[in-house]
């Protein structure tokens, strides 16, 4: 182990706003960061504008040696290797690291992953455990090898769901948690001091890539369920709906909901929206979905009172 810890070369992956606060904290220990690397820039909206992620725009700011491989091709590695790293930290990054990288550094690689492993391996797992309605999740720091989230444990720490964190808020929380403990997990693994622990795969469970369509609401599924997947995809994808009318299936975002678990007096059809007590309700399998604001496509985000006024007959109709 270096004689100071922030004499060893470190190599940092990440991409997302959870990673950055995870860098960010790295930047704070002042460790030696001998480069960051990042997915490659994405073009986003209508007009296809090119946008910097957070990791790299902090990276800048810092400027420290930013590397933005498609693939972890010859060149690529090469690069890598070219860097000498000590040690490799990867948080939301987006790529799988070939067997070859992963042996790059003499203190391997770690990963800070967003939740208690060996549950909710994969890409999402702060979405997954929302939509589950889990009451408690976590993060791990552990070592990284050739499958998807299956390295030896290093350390771990939990943390409280409340019923109405959405997916930032949890984000952040478990960004927060995860840079703390990364930092002792370090001291601990660069010293010898921590022992990896193999997981246990028989209670490993799997998180899926969320695409844009998972937003769909299905009015079939219960209340609760629909309240859930608002929180988790509060930031992305967003719910949305279809309301038909004058014949045609106008896009309707849903951007504020409650939850009832309970039905009124008298059931409704499913997608049915109606008028419980001072509130807009839609009718599920089981409970109600309050409505709070909406958003049709292509027009501004309106409460729900103000959406009525415009649009008189919303109540009454049936959402898709």
């Amino acid at each position: 182990m270096p004689k100071n810890l922030t004499e060893t070369r470190l190599v940092f992956m990440g991409t997302t706003s959870f990673a950055d606060a995870i860098l960010n904290s790295l930047l704070d220990e002042k460790y030696n960061i001998v480069g960051v690397y990042t997915q490659p820039d994405k073009r986003v909206g209508r007009r296809q504008e090119i946008r910097k992620n957070a990791v790299k725009i902090t990276a800048e700011k810092d400027n420290l040696d930013i590397f933005q491989p498609e693939k972890f091709d010859a060149a690529a590695t090469n690069k890598l290797k070219n860097l000498k790293p000590d040690l490799i930290i990867t948080a939301a990054y987006g790529k799988i690291l070939p067997k070859e990288i992963l042996e790059i550094p003499k203190h391997k690689c770690l990963n800070v992953h967003a939740s208690l492993l060996p549950k909710y391996r994969g890409p999402s797992p702060i979405h997954n455990a929302i939509l589950a309605g889990e009451k408690e999740t976590g993060t791990t720091i552990m070592l990284m090898d050739s499958g998807i989230d299956t390295g030896d444990i290093l350390s771990q720490k939990k943390i409280a769901i409340q019923s109405d964190d959405l997916h930032p808020l949890l984000q952040g929380k478990l960004a927060d948690l995860s840079s703390a403990l990364l930092i002792n997990t370090i001291r601990g693994w660069l010293s010898g001091e921590i022992k990896p622990e193999k997981q246990d795969d028989s209670e490993a469970t799997y998180c899926q890539m969320i695409k844009k369509e998972d937003g769909h609401v299905l009015w079939s599924d219960e209340a609760q369920s629909i309240y859930n997947k608002y929180r988790a995809f509060y930031h992305w994808p967003g719910m949305f709906s279809f309301w038909e009318r004058n014949g045609s299936n106008l896009r309707l975002k849903l951007s504020k909901i409650g939850a009832i678990k309970n039905n009124p007096q008298s059931r409704h059809h499913l997608g049915e929206i109606f008028e419980i007590s001072d509130k807009v309700g839609v009718q599920t399998s089981e409970g109600v979905v309050i409505l709070e604001e909406v958003q049709l496509e292509g027009k501004n985000k309106l409460d729900i009172r103000n959406f009525i006024n415009g649009y008189p007959d919303f109540v009454g109709s049936i959402l898709k």
